[in-house]
């Protein structure tokens, strides 16, 4: 079954993407969308019916397995959204392979290791935050600029032992041309091509110098069997470790600011003690997810969906920011911002086999970052009318492309 008006038309550039989310749900539990490049996909945004099939084996992301647009050969670098669905690491893997590849990256991004970066995260939030206080009094601030972004992005370059700041600053404009979905066709392919060569040069440099990093770990790691990652994988996986590792954080860090400073009252709640940063941290993820929508999956067999049949070879899209404010899942109060939520479950991260490995650092930066800035500048408050924020261009990534605030 689809839609009589035809497939509602995804904006490259998210200019709304919660009214986007709202349209989407209205149309049911899934209904078919136009992606940028005219692909078609069915975006799935009943949280129930959304978490059925990340779990699914009936849900693949392998487009070479499980994708006829891809079979078919109408799927070319062109494409504004090819990098999503290219690579060959464990965020496009499906069963077996699948498996293998996140066990083999599992030996580097261990909890112990995320744990043992607090005291460095402390400290770096504790040199930003004195930056930011010897700034000019009553000036306005870009924070998503000024603290938002460095944190993930330091915190990902320490990881993966990126220690040359032109290479960070170049990981960090292609990362953002990776999100940004309003990405002409030949920008897309420069940005693929230019993002594996910076990560294929930080590999050899690893090879001639391994070092403590996560980098080094992975062309080490190897399963018992003997098996390691071949080079593809191993570039493409240090592209979705540095690439999901830091953007996704800096919207968090962002929607969370935000969110606070357009509901004082939730403010209050944590000021108060009623309420803690965990509640603020997951309410955000809730109902500003970082993630708006996640290109792809994709049907293995025929599968119903509410009214309607994904059919075998179809392209599925996670609608996380729909599913966050589904009334079905959350109640009426779905699209409030709510710390005292009783329940914030969300799918922010992901579920099942693929829950993004990434997702306890992610929280860990937001449980010092958050806290900390707050309590530093206790006036902070935006500098110009919410209106005038404008989003990033992207119906993927989820945040703003500045948030000028006043430090007070």
């Amino acid at each position: 079954m689809e839609p009589e008006d035809g497939p509602l038309v995804i904006d490259p550039a998210g200019h709304d993407i919660h009214g986007e989310a709202a349209r989407i749900r209205e149309r049911g539990p899934a209904t078919l969308v136009e992606l940028p490049g005219q692909v078609q996909a069915w975006a799935v945004s009943d949280q129930t019916l959304l978490k059925e099939l990340l779990t699914s084996p009936r849900v693949s992301k392998d487009p070479r397995q499980h994708w006829s647009a891809w079979a078919n050969g109408e799927i070319t670098p062109e494409w504004p959204l090819f990098t999503w669905v290219a690579v060959t690491n464990m965020f496009t893997a499906y069963g077996g392979d699948h498996r293998r590849l996140r066990k083999l990256v599992s030996t580097a991004f261990t909890a112990r290791r995320v744990e043992a970066m607090r005291p460095w995260i402390e400290q770096l939030v504790t040199d930003l935050l004195d930056g930011l206080a010897a700034l000019p009094a009553g000036e306005p601030v870009d924070l998503r600029e000024a603290y938002c972004y460095p944190i993930p992005i330091q915190v990902i370059s320490q990881l993966f032992g990126v220690q040359d700041e032109a290479t960070a600053k170049e990981l960090r404009r292609l990362v953002d041309n990776i999100f940004n979905t309003a990405i002409s066709a030949e920008d897309a392919v420069a940005t693929f091509t230019d993002m594996h060569r910076v990560l294929s040069e930080l590999v050899a440099l690893k090879r001639e110098r391994p070092g403590d990093d996560m980098t080094s770990v992975l062309i080490s790691a190897r399963e018992e069997d003997g098996s390691r990652l071949t080079e593809g994988e191993l570039v493409d996986t240090l592209l979705l470790m540095i690439s999901a590792g830091h953007e996704t954080t800096v919207n968090l860090l962002d929607n969370a600011v935000h969110a606070l400073l357009t509901h004082p009252d939730q403010l209050g709640l944590v000021r108060e003690g009623r309420a803690t940063w965990n509640d603020v941290i997951e309410e955000t993820l809730r109902a500003e997810a970082p993630v708006a929508s996640l290109p792809l999956r994709y049907a293995v067999d025929d599968i119903e969906a509410g009214e309607v049949r994904i059919k075998k070879g179809e392209a599925i899209l996670a609608a996380y920011a729909a599913a966050g404010r589904d009334p079905g899942y959350h109640g009426p109060t779905a699209d409030q911002f709510d710390v005292l939520r009783p329940t914030k479950e969300h799918l922010a991260f992901g579920h099942g086999v693929h829950f993004c490995l990434g997702a306890p650092l992610a929280r860990l930066e937001a449980e010092i970052a958050l806290p900390a800035l707050f309590a530093r500048f206790p006036e902070l408050a935006l500098a110009v009318p919410q209106e005038e924020l404008a989003p990033v261009e992207s119906f993927i990534s989820h945040g703003h492309r500045s948030l000028p605030v006043r430090l007070g």
